[in-house]
């Protein structure tokens, strides 16, 4: 049985790796802006909004391979009832991490388990963090030092790097955090038998 990573997100291949895991990736074709509109205006909680885009681009990728297991995953970033999306520029990650500052955010990651074009398995969590009331030279410092990594991220932090230091308080799993709730997906993976229990 193969296993598909249906994301082209780094840090999701880069943890599922360092795991142990053997997978190949096919990013999933969806319009998620188009998508995230739709939802929001249809008054959707932020985690029915992750967990639908996560059930999308593995149903997607999972009519292609019917008898492989496919990974999707999604995660949204909800302050002050704005949804935030990842930003486009560096001038747009200052901006966002701005509206951050000194706030508390809620963030989402939703991932699913899909095979022959339908989905057996979905899990959520959410966690809540912290920014602390950084200076304005601080950002500019970490916006140089980190570079175009923040526009990989839809809080603009890579919080297993320099992104730790824009935080006083994170409440939640480390693993969710960046973008993949492990734990029950190694359980679920294990229970399927692609991994050894």
């Amino acid at each position: 049985m193969s296993l598909i990573l249906a994301s082209a997100s780094a840090s999701r291949a880069a943890m599922l790796r360092a795991a142990g895991l053997d997978f190949d990736i096919v990013p999933a074709r969806v319009d998620e802006e188009e998508i995230k509109h739709s939802l929001k205006a249809e008054g959707a909680s932020l985690r029915d909004a992750a967990t639908a885009l996560a059930e999308l681009k593995a149903q997607r990728v999972s009519h292609g391979a019917s008898q492989d297991f496919i990974i999707a995953a999604d995660s949204m970033l909800e302050c002050g009832g704005v949804w935030y999306d990842k930003p486009a520029t560096q001038a747009a990650a200052r901006d966002q991490l701005l509206s951050l500052r000194g706030k508390t955010h809620e963030l989402v990651s939703a991932v699913v388990l899909a095979r022959g074009g339908s989905v057996i398995w979905r899990h959520v969590e959410s966690a809540r963090l912290t920014m602390r009331d950084f200076s304005d030279a601080f950002l500019d410092a970490y916006l140089a030092q980190a570079g175009d990594d923040v526009l990989y991220s839809v809080g603009c932090y890579q919080l297993e790097g320099l992104g730790v230091q824009l935080f006083s308080r994170i409440q939640g799993d480390f693993f969710s955090i960046l973008g993949l709730p492990m734990l029950p997906l190694l359980d679920i993976l294990r229970e399927n038998r692609v991994l050894r229990s």
